[in-house]
């Protein structure tokens, strides 16, 4: 199971969650707001990650010792493979050093509130996407 931790206060967060639901290939991926009860869970068990306000993107049970977790660029390059197709391409900056990839990826960051605004309270899904949720 994958599941994408991500800003629920985000105007471009929430559209990359959009995004991905709209071209999830198995639509098994599931979603869950970093304001919420099961990122807290992934913060107990792993306390490193409590500073990354960005996208986290945990493959496996979150609370397993050998779940794989990827921040940043590594977690949007890895949801370019999960999506597929024409979105692989994607991949071809794993050549880029994660370093500098991860420095645009901050910069960006920095400054998505400004660009695509933020929420006061996290989005509800529609209806039929809420069961992909978790809370």
């Amino acid at each position: 199971m994958q599941v994408l931790l991500y800003d629920g206060l985000c105007g471009f967060c929430d559209r990359t969650v959009r995004f991905i639901l709209a071209r999830d290939p198995g639509g098994s991926m599931m979603f869950a707001p970093l304001q919420g009860e099961y990122a807290a869970g992934v913060f107990r068990q792993r306390p490193a990650l409590r500073n990354v306000d960005s996208l986290i993107l945990v493959d496996g049970v979150a609370h397993a010792e050998d779940a794989h977790i990827s921040v940043r660029s590594d977690a949007v390059l890895e949801i370019a493979r999960y999506l597929g197709g024409p979105w692989r391409a994607a991949m071809i900056l794993r050549l880029v050093p994660s370093a500098l990839r991860n420095w645009g990826y901050d910069l960006f960051a920095r400054h998505r509130y400004r660009l695509f605004g933020r929420y006061d309270s996290c989005p509800i899904p529609a209806p039929e996407q809420r069961a992909r949720f978790i809370p």
